[in-house]
């Protein structure tokens, strides 16, 4: 299909190597292709959130939680680094954990369960390899990292403590609920541990300092930010949603500019006056008792 002389517009969601294959087979033409092809793609991402020190920890805890663990952590947008300020990071970590062990893993048909199963085997691997990288690499394994594949692909909310910046778990998307969780000295280095990605969809922070949430609107560098609360959530029609740099091509899906990539742009100018208009003619047509305009 992508190479087709046919197909003029493509839309894709998934992985940053397909995508990418995508956008480098749209870009050539074949014989009898009449258009340069336009390809909108979201990736993925390696979406970050940062608890600063100002922030209110039992807030963060819970939007940390639910973003990193919601759905498996199998949504391009969950949260799979945590950053949070070293000053902080004590007293965050204790209702992190609490909230996480809190957590039911079992079937998605009953009422009580919050996690179910990651989807197919491959999914599962990627998730217990990335674990095991994370503890090689020296991070600290503090909640969960048991798989069981014997009647379902179940993973246990997983949380790696102390996990370094640069590191493999904390560059690469595993889309499993596997959250690494990285020190910063300060805000600025939060900052700047959370930019330092390929990717750029989702971010968000916690903090109760004005200056600092102006600095993050203005540096932070993804598609969607939010403050002081998760990093998942965009609303069909009421909240775009779409990343840039390896995550995507910036088209925010769900508004109104993503239906217009859909359309090919045609601007009609004319001369007023140029052209004589016929007078308007009341005809009857056979067998027809109404009179029509032409």
């Amino acid at each position: 299909l992508v190479q087709s002389p046919k197909i003029r517009f493509i839309s894709f969601t998934g992985s940053k190597a397909v995508g990418l294959h995508i956008y480098e087979e749209a870009a050539k033409t074949r014989e009898g292709q009449r258009w340069m092809k336009r390809v909108v793609a979201e990736m993925g991402g390696k979406d970050a959130i940062i608890v600063d020190a100002e922030a209110d920890l039992d807030s963060a805890a819970t939007g940390v939680v639910q973003a990193a663990f919601g759905f498996q952590g199998q949504k391009c947008s969950a949260c799979s680094r945590l950053i949070v300020d070293e000053s902080v990071h004590e007293a965050l970590m204790e209702k992190v954990v609490a909230l996480t062990k809190e957590l039911k893993i079992g079937s998605p048909t009953e009422a009580e369960t919050n996690m179910t199963a990651v989807i197919n085997q491959k999914s599962f691997d990627n998730a217990i390899k990335a674990i095991t990288k994370g503890q090689e690499e020296g991070g600290k394994l503090i909640v969960g990292g048991i798989g069981d594949s014997s009647k379902g692909f179940y993973i246990e909310p997983t949380i790696i403590d102390e996990v370094a910046a640069k590191s493999t778990i904390e560059q690469e998307e595993i889309f499993a609920p596997v959250l690494a969780v990285i020190k910063a000295k300060d805000f600025d280095h939060a900052l700047e541990i959370a930019n330092d990605t390929q990717y750029g969809l989702t971010g968000a922070v916690y903090s109760a300092n004005e200056e600092k949430l102006e600095k993050a609107r203005n540096e932070f560098q993804v598609g969607n930010l939010y403050f002081n609360r998760k990093c998942t959530g965009a609303l069909v029609g009421a909240h775009p949603f779409g990343g840039f740099n390896m995550s995507g091509t910036d088209s925010k899906a769900g508004g109104r500019e993503y239906l217009l990539q859909f359309m090919q742009g045609k601007l009609v100018s004319e001369k007023i006056g140029a052209v004589a208009k016929s007078e308007s003619k009341e005809v009857l047509n056979a067998g027809d008792t109404s009179a029509k305009a032409f």
